[in-house]
């Protein structure tokens, strides 16, 4: 393949799937389900395109890292709940060690998005709470783009529902890691 062939076709879409993948079993498909497979595919990676703008954006907003979005998140979530968060919780949560916990918390104290508070019952153990400032803004940037979010879930038909739930489902389930994914080539 010379230079010339290797450029970029100078449209303004470029396909991510392709129906001539020796991977997909497409024997049973007209090309109309063929065609209705690959526009799926296609909207699902333009939401997930979407999606990843929208945690950069909210990420530059809060001045935060996904590690950071995480443990807010998850803390936020338990206040709900009335349920107290631990610097250990956090670990588990966020999937870090106790000292990179300890270096998470301290850097979210000190730019105001947390404070710790006695724990009612241990008196060796701290809670940490999300502040009011940052709950606010959190409800007023991301708490509304979920909100839109739910609209659009909302306004379709019980059993479009049922559909988009057994096909998001499915989905999980299919990419789940396989094979070589695990670490142990099966």
């Amino acid at each position: 393949m010379t230079e010339s062939d290797k450029k970029v076709p100078q449209s303004s879409h470029l396909s991510y799937f392709s129906s001539d993948s020796d991977l997909i079993d497409r024997q049973q498909l007209s090309d109309q389900e063929l065609d209705q497979s690959i526009g799926v595919m296609e909207a699902l990676r333009e939401w997930q395109e979407a999606a990843r703008t929208l945690s950069e954006a909210s990420k530059r907003f809060m001045k935060l890292n996904e590690s950071d979005m995480r443990a807010i998140r998850m803390i936020m979530r338990a206040q709900k709940q009335n349920q107290i968060v631990t610097p250990k919780d956090i670990a588990r949560e966020v999937g870090i060690s106790s000292a990179s916990t300890t270096k998470l918390v301290d850097r979210l104290v000190a730019g105001g998005h947390l404070i710790r508070v006695p724990h009612p019952s241990d008196r060796r153990t701290m809670c940490i709470e999300v502040t009011e400032h940052t709950r606010e803004s959190a409800h007023n940037t991301i708490g509304r783009q979920h909100a839109r979010r739910f609209a659009v879930a909302a306004g379709m038909s019980t059993d479009d529902r049922e559909i988009v739930i057994r096909f998001l489902m499915d989905l999980a389930e299919s990419d789940l890691p396989q094979g070589e994914l695990l670490g142990h080539g099966d």
